[in-house]
């Protein structure tokens, strides 16, 4: 998927590894994220990420000329759950707006574990 903005100059098209890159930097930036994490979909099994590989741990799509964003992460044990991920939906959303000009519609987070440091 290639996201294609339109100017009165030109266009500019900008990669998917770009957006997930800008994602997943997005969220490491929160406080109380540990890692991304990416699951199999064959066993379910949950593998942990580390920042080589912060695209794993996100999924785009885009409807009706905007993104919606899923997240898979790992957050720190003793972390409001609900606060982390609060932050990260504004984090992200507005780090991927003002960087690549594309709207996000959603945000959705799904929480595959909790470390203790």
């Amino acid at each position: 998927m290639e996201c294609k903005i339109k100017n009165d100059i030109g266009t500019i098209y900008i990669s998917e590894d770009v957006m997930l890159k800008v994602v997943g930097y997005a969220v490491l930036e929160c406080y109380g994220i540990v890692a991304m994490s990416s699951k199999r979909a064959k066993d379910g099994i949950v593998e942990w990420l580390g920042r080589e590989n912060l695209s794993k741990g996100v999924q785009l799509r885009m409807v009706d000329d905007m993104l919606d964003v899923d997240l898979y992460i790992v957050v720190e044990y003793g972390i409001s759950v609900s606060v982390v991920c609060s932050t990260i939906v504004q984090v992200v959303k507005y780090k991927l707006e003002s960087m690549t000009g594309v709207k996000v519609r959603k945000v959705n987070i799904s929480v595959e574990g909790i470390r203790v440091q």
